[in-house]
């Protein structure tokens, strides 16, 4: 799966999101450490909404399967 990041300059340095992500987002001083903060967003982004997932199933039984994209 290819995600695509947004970069804005902007009079502070650069700000930067996931267009398919919501909620990854950020800013910083130069491209690249908004490349890299934006990398760590999405890691946020991704370990809040397995929390928020896991206290939504509680104690339900599930079954868990990995899955992966890959561009056809």
């Amino acid at each position: 799966m290819k995600f695509t990041q947004v970069f804005k300059k902007v009079p502070e340095g650069y700000v930067g999101f996931v267009e398919e992500l919501p909620g990854a987002n950020t800013q910083g001083a130069t491209l690249d450490e908004t490349r890299a903060n934006l990398r760590e967003a999405i890691e946020l982004v991704m370990e809040a909404n397995r929390v928020l997932a896991e206290e939504e199933i509680g104690s339900d039984e599930v079954y868990r399967e990995t899955m992966l994209l890959a561009a056809a």
